[in-house]
């Protein structure tokens, strides 16, 4: 069971990584570059196609390193959630994130990743 969650969770890093590189694409100007491995402690998630400026690149390894703390098993979505991870600032700055990004890739046909967008 621990592989299932395991995998799980890397595919739920992939998604924010996506969602928060759309949204930095949209808003951020400026020098870019993907989230270092040796900026996680994740094996097996590969964040090459993402880059991101520096404050997204804080934000991404902030709600990773969240993500991996959290006493749930099973995890529930963070909407949902009784316990409240995130900072309240960054609680804010992860709904802007995914309300944005939902929708950009939702109209781009990225119907995949609808459950992310309304979970």
């Amino acid at each position: 069971m621990k592989d299932q969650s395991d995998k799980q969770e890397i595919k739920d890093f992939k998604v924010l990584a996506q969602f928060t590189a759309v949204y930095c694409r949209a808003h951020h100007q400026g020098a870019k570059r993907p989230l270092q491995p040796s900026e996680v402690d994740v094996e097996g998630l590969n964040l090459e196609p993402h880059s991101l400026c520096e404050k997204c690149r804080e934000f991404l390894a902030y709600a990773i390193e969240r993500r991996q703390r959290c006493p749930l098993d099973p995890k529930p979505s963070c909407k949902h959630c009784e316990i409240h991870c995130y900072r309240p600032g960054h609680r804010e700055q992860v709904r802007e994130i995914m309300r944005f990004s939902g929708s950009r890739l939702m109209l781009r046909g990225r119907l995949d990743l609808l459950w992310h967008y309304f979970s």
